[in-house]
């Protein structure tokens, strides 16, 4: 059981490392329908980055942006922990001690799957309510 503790430990600093590493991203300044000498309310009208706004986001995005990562990660430590109930029941041979672990192990895995979907959209619906839209 220590050598799966160590997997799956592995797996999550894997995805964890993974998920904080930040794309870059970049302008289209090639692109002849957004010309700066039109002026920046036409260019937020046609939805062309005026070039201006050039910090990495509100602190709500941020925020936002690291919760979900924490509700991905545990999502994921959800499934990882439901794959090791199954494969405890698979291999319980009957035992009723062994049945009810890996029973037991199977709820909360689903449980903590349902709180983290329940979250997500929480967050969302937050975000939706304090950025003003009606979605």
């Amino acid at each position: 059981m220590k050598k799966l503790t160590k997997i799956i430990t592995a797996i999550v600093a894997v995805v964890l490392a993974g998920s904080l590493v930040a794309a870059p991203a970049f302008a289209d300044t090639n692109d002849p329908f957004c010309d700066p000498a039109m002026g920046e309310e036409a260019l937020k009208a046609m939805g062309c980055d005026s070039g201006s706004n050039t910090d990495a986001g509100t602190a709500v995005d941020v925020v936002v942006n690291i919760i979900t990562i924490i509700i991905s990660i545990l999502g994921i430590v959800a499934v990882v922990v439901l794959i090791i109930g199954g494969i405890g029941y698979m291999t319980s041979s009957g035992d009723s001690a062994k049945v009810k672990r890996a029973r037991d192990t199977i709820l909360y895995a689903i449980i903590g799957l349902v709180i983290c979907a329940l979250a997500f959209g929480i967050v969302n619906f937050a975000v939706g309510i304090i950025n003003g839209s009606n979605a």
